[in-house]
């Protein structure tokens, strides 16, 4: 049975993909014990299929919970899976690396390169989960996506944009561990995506409280892109783009 199509950010960097056929899926999965997550989105329903940035506790940590709930394809940097496997012990991997691209369940994912560092939490300090990635997301007949992970700009956001050209950009802007306001408002003009939506601000007190300051950097022609939702406001996805 068809249903609509959306998207709706969690809390920090979780963000979750509902496709017209019913299937959802979770990117950077931090759900229990994030605190900008409401109570009543940390529990989920369904989840097939899961997309990771890098390995961060506040973007796996509920990884492993949604494997034992849903079984569901993890996709990630090669080495990141590898990582989860060997520490979760379970779990259906489909490990890839920067640059490449797979079909999966007839959804196109590709990793690109972030500005970051990445690591599992292990009980003897971290635990080597590959490089960062950002991700783009092509599900069919739908606005392609971009998820920039945890990164700070680089020039090469516009290659990003020639190689895959998304529609839809979601972007860091807390600061402090990611791209501040004006990186993200470069970072918006070199991709000059239709819709802009920022995440990875508001968790804690020492990330950016708002979206304003990022609002008030981004040139005039990339303000009316920018959606501000709410968490677990589900925004409109059509191959038009995304609408609150």
């Amino acid at each position: 049975m068809k249903t609509s199509a959306t998207i709706t950010w969690f809390g920090h960097s979780t963000v979750r993909l509902l496709l017209e056929d019913g299937r959802v899926i979770m990117i950077d999965p931090w759900l229990a014990e994030n605190p900008a997550c409401p109570d009543e989105l940390k529990t989920l329903d369904r989840c097939d299929l899961v997309l990771l940035t890098h390995g961060h506790f506040d973007h796996v940590a509920d990884v492993g919970r949604l494997i034992r709930q849903f079984n569901p394809k993890i996709v990630g940097n090669y080495d990141l899976c590898a990582a989860l496997e060997h520490t979760i012990g379970a779990g259906h991997y489909c490990g890839m690396n920067t640059g490449g691209m797979q079909q999966v369940d007839g959804v196109r994912v590709s990793l690109t390169k972030a500005f970051h560092s990445s690591a599992l939490s292990g009980p003897n300090g971290p635990i080597y989960a590959g490089m960062p990635n950002g991700l783009v997301i092509d599900a069919p007949g739908l606005a392609r996506v971009y998820h920039a992970g945890d990164t700070d700009v680089f020039g090469d956001m516009a290659l990003i944009r020639r190689l895959w050209d998304p529609k839809i950009a979601i972007l860091p802007i807390g600061d402090l561990f990611t791209m501040g306001a004006a990186g993200a408002a470069i970072a918006a003009e070199l991709l000059k995506p239709d819709v802009i939506v920022p995440i990875h601000y508001q968790t804690f007190p020492i990330l950016a409280q708002s979206a304003d300051e990022f609002r008030t950097a981004l040139p005039a022609e990339l303000k009316r892109r920018l959606l501000v939702p709410e968490v677990g406001q589900a925004m409109n996805w059509s191959a038009a783009g995304l609408t609150l």
